[in-house]
């Protein structure tokens, strides 16, 4: 149970960095966006995955070719989806088999725009020169180090006070 709960608040955490990663984007209102874009807005705006990486007027201008691209191309995100996913919620009786089909549905849907968006921040990633890579991963590092300190923060917070597990109710 501790462990569920462990895994729904790292969730959370995760979700609420993209949300604020899509907050402060400039183009975050752009037409043709998907939610869950967040990194691919941010990088044509130099925040997300090139914020520490100054950019050449080229590279930028690669960049924003390739997220028209990527605009054009990417799957949408289907509101008939959340709408199926409301209707089994709120039924009279539970259907396994159609929750378990209409979720499969959407994860799929989710791996292809998974798949969209990694394979744009790949090109955008080799349209960078052997010192921006460098600093670019300096900047990963730097990031990964402050999210498995926000997890570790989480976990302390979850785990049971020492002796909690093994003690017994007094009499």
């Amino acid at each position: 149970m501790l462990r569920r709960i462990k895994i729904s608040l790292i969730s959370l955490l995760m979700f609420g960095v993209v949300n604020a990663s899509v907050a402060d984007s400039d183009s975050a209102s752009l037409p043709g966006w998907h939610p869950g874009d967040a990194a691919l807005r941010n990088a044509i705006s130099q925040r997300g995955l090139f914020d520490c990486v100054k950019l050449t007027e080229q590279q930028r201008q690669h960049l924003r070719d390739l997220m028209q691209q990527a605009r054009q191309d990417a799957p949408v995100l289907h509101l008939n989806d959340i709408e199926k996913m409301h209707t089994l919620v709120t039924a009279e009786k539970f259907d396994e088999a159609a929750v378990r089909k209409q979720i499969s549905q959407m994860i799929q849907a989710q791996v292809e725009r998974q798949i969209e968006m990694t394979r744009v921040r790949n090109q955008m990633y080799n349209l960078l020169n052997y010192e921006q890579k460098i600093v670019l991963e300096q900047r990963y590092q730097q990031r990964m180090n402050e999210m498995r300190q926000q997890l570790s923060q989480v976990e302390a917070s979850m785990s049971p006070p020492c002796g909690a597990l093994n003690s017994e109710p007094n009499p």
